[in-house]
């Protein structure tokens, strides 16, 4: 007798469905060994001093440190620690994290609050963060400053030095920290940053009257309608400021940190311009240029927004998760790291972009 006969025809079915399996998970790139190899490359790019790249860029350090932390990596490494004390060395009298000499000081502070957030399970940095936290609202364009709702600056922040104006990337820096920070999405500071990232939005409404706002209108975000306007996926012959991805979601995220719910016409006009130009090739509307962090913002928006699966506009469902993490996985060098040859933005520097690369793995686990 042919031993196949042997075998009952369910038990053939499931063994064959088992194998399957296995072979799906043998293909599905795995965020913990993929998560582990960039560790275990930022280890090895650290100065001694404790930061990466330069000992008078915290910002940077400081997307490492929290990329680390946020991988699992416990606050007693050595490597962490040595993170965090270089971090504690840029904390100024004022409340503020930043080198002296910069001019980057809320774009330093927010995201080093961040970090700091992410150590403080024992509370120990509950001062820092506090302090830090009413150093940027100090910064933020308010009325502190003189400056009327009316104006275009109104709520934004910028990189926080002499002579600068809001842009959105620095804004939603600034109400990631705010938020990690406790503060209500009710929060005035909160509330005045919505009033600046409406206006960056292509919809034309009673939240935005700039010029910019109907010129191509598509729901779409872009860097700042300030100090005349600037999109860094250029303007259109008539001014309109083209809308890309990684502002689209970054302002998308400042929104529903600021508690703006589907139904608002701000979100729903974002999420259509976003089902429209779903990708991860690319960074739409920039190609290549800041593709890692637009991984980052693309990540923690769509979590932000509770989205598990995304449906773009032609219907098509994304388990953006997974293509991410096999986006990712496709583009990890053999030592671990990810770099962009598109190298604008310091994209071109591997320690900072496996720190997006890494923060955007956070968001992807179930």
């Amino acid at each position: 007798m042919h031993w196949r006969r042997l075998i009952p025809a369910s038990l053939v079915v499931l063994t064959v469905a088992l194998v399957t399996v296995e072979q799906s998970l043998a293909a599905e790139p795995s965020i913990d060994s993929m998560t582990a190899r960039a560790v275990e490359f930022l280890r090895t790019t650290q100065a001694d001093d404790g930061s990466w790249t330069s000992p008078e860029q915290p910002g940077i350090s400081a997307l490492v440190v929290a990329s680390l932390l946020k991988s699992g990596v416990p606050i007693d490494d050595p490597t962490v620690a040595r993170g965090l004390k270089h971090l504690e060395s840029f904390i100024q009298a004022d409340g503020g994290i930043y080198f002296t000499q910069s001019g980057h000081k809320n774009y330093e502070t927010s995201i080093a609050l961040v970090t700091f957030d992410a150590a403080n399970k024992d509370g120990r940095y509950d001062d820092v963060i506090r302090k830090a936290a009413d150093y940027i609202r100090g910064i933020q364009w308010d009325e502190s400053e003189g400056i009327d709702k009316t104006d275009i600056k109104f709520g934004g922040a910028g990189y926080g030095r002499s002579g600068d104006r809001p842009d959105l990337s620095n804004t939603s820096f600034l109400v990631d920290a705010l938020i990690a920070a406790g503060v209500s999405k009710d929060d005035p500071a909160v509330q005045n940053a919505l009033v600046f990232v409406s206006r960056c939005q292509n919809l034309e409404s009673q939240n935005n009257t700039t010029e910019f706002a109907a010129k191509i209108n598509d729901g779409g975000f872009y860097y700042t309608p300030a100090a005349g306007g600037t999109s860094q996926a250029g303007a259109n012959p008539d001014g309109g400021l083209r809308s890309y991805a990684s502002m689209t979601y970054a302002g998308l995220k400042s929104m529903i940190h600021a508690g703006l719910t589907p139904d608002d016409p701000r979100v729903a006009a974002a999420t259509k311009w976003i089902q429209k130009f779903y990708s991860l090739d690319e960074n739409p509307g920039m190609g290549q240029v800041g593709l890692y962090y637009y991984y980052h913002t693309f990540a923690k928006a769509l979590d932000v927004a509770g989205q598990d699966e995304f449906v773009d506009a032609a219907g098509v469902q994304h388990d953006w998760r997974h293509e991410l993490v096999e986006h990712l996985a496709s583009r990890q060098q053999e030592n671990g790291s990810w770099v962009n040859t598109a190298d604008r933005w310091y994209e071109g520097n591997p320690s900072l972009v496996t720190a997006y690369s890494l923060l955007a793995l956070e968001y992807c686990h179930r």
